[in-house]
């Protein structure tokens, strides 16, 4: 006897009780979901295997004996909608992202969806929405069934955000692989088992899996999919560059293999390391555009059109009409004026240090340690007298490596912006130079103990005063962590009424995020942090201003602090940055006019920020030339110390790659795919998934039933999570909800707020618990949703059947790789009088649920009423397939409207499986009058 078949889309009756069949992975085996679950509940089972027999089953129709109210209808109708994560329509990421995408971050996708393999370069911008745009294509890639496993590349600051990003906004819940992590993710697995084939969501750090010992283990489990964020800090020449430019080549030679790199400086002056991240997006590309012959020439134009996208800010605001994506930037810069003791110790540790450079001699190693030793010492004396106290006890306390001291100077470390947050220890000479640092520490540390006397502090307090007054929430970014544990004793005590939070590198991350998280419920916020902020942790929503109370000696990471706040998803209108430095410090003037001053008018003259040279050595030079010109130095004396190159040949260096960069840009970027054809198709998505209108009437309602309403306040309201059944609040819990929050459905919240949308853990929640409830209510917590429901209205002249509906589609897509998916969609019919035809489909069927009742009925005339409405369900038969069939056909017209939009890629046909069912059931009795 044949067994039966089971196709994707049929429900099926197993172990007591009824299943949806999901596309499975072999003939053998069934993919089932519960009838009343979501895919997370999903099971694989052997039928041969099954004590009872897998048989066909069919969906009960309603009945009388659940009978609920208009609103139980309403609410099952939204709850339905809103439970849906396999929609049928061209964007079927539409039904599980938690963010509204602007128009230009659809470009990427619709780059992706026409490729057979997903290989893109997404250069945008800092802030503009890189994750938004890499997290927009995985989404769809896991709902088109095109991948099941994937992993993000980052460096290591950066996994927990992607962690974080990925659940909050996409609905996808991955594990962090650190080296602090991997070996209890690896704990337990069979020893043959990659921890990176148990997990299918991974996100990994760079610096953790590109060791050798790891590296060739990772390439052998990697899966199909992989982002790499800062793909740029891959591909150079020193060693740790190296080693992950041989990773992600491993990766890349697999052609089948989808890899997205981000970053937003892809060019900076190096033409060897530009090469080689373009050839890691496609082979063709990896010669450079003057290479080969002609044709060779016009295939790398073509392939880096379909490969390559890169806008800036103005790009969007300007071409895309997308002003409202970003608040208006103020700058301003608040110069001080070193006086008294604050500055007699300045000029007192550079005498210092000028000293150790003259004494340095003539071996090269040693006098660059001493250059940058000295250089360290100035960074932290120009920070604070607290960073000072620590810096020189460290020096006093012995010897320093090289490497240790070379990212403290110029920030970065292999070419990656360093978290390093540490005053160093940098280096000592003899009994002579010890007792001449104890003498400084002597001073610095009778200045520490008079902070408030300070002019860095009292010019840092002038500037808060006003506009913390005028509601500006302020991040203030310091070098070292002993300048910021002691501005922020210091700012509690002048701002006793505001919330003030420390965050360094000495707390761990989930700590750092915890600690700026905390600060949410206060109006009135400070956070005081070092450089482990400036990455890692998106601040928008809770800060609108960036006060570089410390001056970086990287312009890049300026643009990183200021990144943090200003980017997309901030949502006050302006955003302040106020840089801060020494009008007399011989150390930051030296910076400034080096580089800071330098960066900005190469910015202005070519249009293009890049990074500064790698060549520390000019570096080192040009600031040491600059300090002694800020203090008045001779000619002889510069000839005495005899710095090398300098700063002319830095700024000639420099200039050099900005010019590169904007000649690679002119030649490479490209703005000509526009979305605007397919803007209506996905709103239309996401208005039939459930748009921000229907969120917020089916949370208001449901939470109304569950007795927790919301607590409306001016622009916002108040959700009181606690308040909710205990199995709903162990749900939220685990996803880190509890307490009161502050809330809006509004897509550009206030500060502040937490925008709640289709996919918001809360949404999820009352959604599936209230659907599931109400196709199983035995398992239901609390009063189950009935599924049927009479009552007259003015918005009906006869008595109408109103059926709520959920169709499955099957999805197959003929391409490179022909896949069959089941999609399911929540719609609505009504029949007028006793006639078969459909008079009402859709959204117009649904709208009537929200005509409001005009008078009660009877209970027994209300079961009358929907058992006769039971009885005349056989009739509509013919018109729910024609129905299935017609949104079968227009589903599939949409699906190829968006291939042709997007020039190209995989063609859809939908196809309804039969029979709908029927979850709700309603009779409207007009109203006599």
């Amino acid at each position: 006897m044949n067994a039966v078949v089971f196709s994707p889309g049929d429900m099926v009756r197993a172990r007591g009780r009824e299943w949806i069949v999901l596309p499975s992975p072999s003939e053998e085996l069934l993919n089932i979901r519960p009838l009343s679950g979501t895919d997370d509940d999903a099971q694989l089972i052997a039928p041969a295997l099954e004590a009872t027999p897998v048989s066909a089953a069919s969906f009960a129709a309603p009945t009388a004996d659940r009978l609920d109210t208009q609103d139980g209808g309403r609410l099952l109708a939204d709850a339905l909608r809103l439970s849906l994560r396999r929609g049928a329509g061209p964007f079927r990421s539409a039904a599980h992202l938690g963010v509204e995408p602007r128009a230009y971050q659809l470009v990427p996708l619709m780059m992706a969806l026409k490729q057979s393999v997903a290989r893109l370069l997404i250069a945008d911008d800092v802030g503009i929405g890189k994750t938004i745009e890499a997290g927009m294509i995985l989404r769809e890639w896991l709902d088109r069934g095109l991948t099941d496993r994937f992993t993000v590349l980052c460096p290591p600051h950066l996994v927990d955000q992607w962690v974080s990003e990925l659940a909050e906004k996409f609905d996808i819940d991955a594990v962090a692989v650190t080296a602090a992590r991997a070996r209890g993710l690896e704990r337990g697995l069979p020893t043959s088992q990659s921890l990176f084939e148990a997990y299918p969501y991974t996100v990994v750090s760079l610096d953790y899996i590109k060791a050798d010992s790891r590296r060739d283990e990772f390439a052998r489990a990697c899966p199909q999919f992989v982002i790499v964020d800062e793909a740029h800090a891959c591909v150079g020449n020193e060693r740790g560059k190296h080693q992950r430019f041989d990773l992600l080549q491993t990766l890349s030679a697999d052609a089948d293999r989808h890899m997205l790199l981000l970053t937003a400086t892809p060019h900076s002056g190096d033409i060897v390391a530009y090469d080689r991240l373009l050839g890691l997006v496609h082979p063709d590309l990896a010669g450079g555009p003057e290479s080969g012959d002609a044709n060779a020439r016009e295939r790398y134009a073509r392939r880096l059109a379909q490969h390559f996208i890169q806008r800036r800010r103005p790009d969007i605001q300007d071409g895309w009409d997308e002003k409202r994506a970003f608040a208006r930037h103020e700058t301003k810069e608040s110069p001080f004026t070193l006086a008294g003791d604050f500055a007699t110790f300045q000029e007192a540790v550079l005498d210092y240090c000028l000293n150790v450079t003259e004494r340095a001699g003539s071996d090269q190693r040693h006098r660059r340690l001493a250059f940058w030793g000295t250089l360290a010492l100035m960074r932290c004396v120009g920070s604070s007298p607290a960073a000072a106290v620590s810096a020189l006890r460290n020096r006093l306390g012995g010897m320093a490596e090289e490497e240790a001291i070379e990212p403290v100077v110029f920030d970065a470390e292999d070419g990656v912006l360093n978290e390093s947050d540490v005053e160093p220890a940098t280096a000592i000479e003899d009994q002579e130079e010890a007792a001449a640092l104890s003498s400084l520490i002597e001073l610095a540390q009778s200045l520490d103990a008079r902070r408030d006397e300070d002019p860095k502090v009292k010019k840092l307090v002038a500037e808060l005063r006003p506009i913390l007054k005028e509601g500006a929430k302020p991040v203030i970014f310091c070098r070292f962590i002993a300048t910021a544990e002691a501005l922020g004793e210091t700012l509690r005590a002048i701002f006793p009424k505001a919330a003030i939070a420390v965050v360094t590198g000495t707390l761990p991350p989930d700590e750092r995020r915890s600690r700026v998280d905390a600060l949410e419920p206060f109006e009135n916020r400070i956070l005081v942090a070092t450089d482990c902020l400036s990455e890692g942790i998106n601040l928008q929503s809770l800060f609108d201003t960036v006060v570089h109370y410390d001056l970086s000696w990287n312009p890049t990471r300026h643009q990183q602090r200021e990144g943090r706040v200003d980017r997309f998803g901030q949502q006050a209108p302006v955003v302040r940055s106020l840089m801060m430095y020494g009008e007399n410090s011989p150390i930051d003037g030296a910076v400034l006019n080096v580089i800071l001053r330098k960066a900005e008018e190469i910015q202005k003259a070519t249009g293009v920020s890049v990074p500064m040279p790698e060549d520390q050595e000019s570096v080192t030079s040009a600031l040491m030339q600059a300090v002694l010109l800020h203090r008045g130095g001779s000619a002889k004396s510069q000839m005495t110390f005899d710095f090398g190159p300098g700063a002319d040949l830095f700024e000639r260096q420099w200039r050099d790659t900005a010019e590169g960069a904007k000649a690679s840009r002119a030649r490479y970027a490209q703005g000509s795919l526009k979305p605007d054809e397919v803007l209506p198709e996905w709103r239309k998505m996401r208005a039939l998934n459930g748009g921000p209108k229907e969120v917020a009437r089916f949370t208001e309602r449901a939470l109304k039933r569950l007795q927790a309403p919301l607590e409306p306040l001016l622009g916002h309201s108040l959700l009181h999570l606690d308040f909710l059944p205990e199995m709903m609040r162990e749900r939220l819990g685990q996803r880190g909800l509890h307490g009161t929050k502050r809330v809006s459905f509004e897509d550009d919240p206030s500060p502040g707020v937490t925008h709640v949308g289709r996919v918001h853990p809360v949404v999820a929640v009352l959604a599936e618990t209230l659907a599931e409830g109400a196709l199983d209510p035995e398992a239901a917590e609390g009063r189950a949703l009935g599924r049927a429901g009479v009552w007259r209205t003015r918005a009906v002249s006869q008595m109408t059947t109103l059926l709520l509906l959920r169709l499955r589609y099957k999805l197959v897509t003929s391409g490179r790789m022909n896949r069959l998916l089941l999609a399911e969609e929540a719609t609505g019919l009504a029949f007028s009088g006793l006639g078969q035809d459909v008079s009402l489909s859709a959204e117009d069927a649904l709208a009537l649920l929200e005509a409001e009742a005009s008078s009660n009925i009877d209970e027994s005339a209300r079961i009358r009423q929907i058992d006769a409405a039971r009885d005349r369900l056989a009739s509509y038969t013919p018109a729910l397939e024609a129905f299935a069939h017609q949104r079968g056909e227009a589903l599939s017209f949409d699906h190829l409207r968006l291939t042709e939009a997007a020039g190209g890629g995989a063609t859809v046909k939908v196809s309804p499986v039969l029979p709908a069912d029927i979850i709700g059931l309603y009779v409207l009795l007009p109203e006599v009058n």
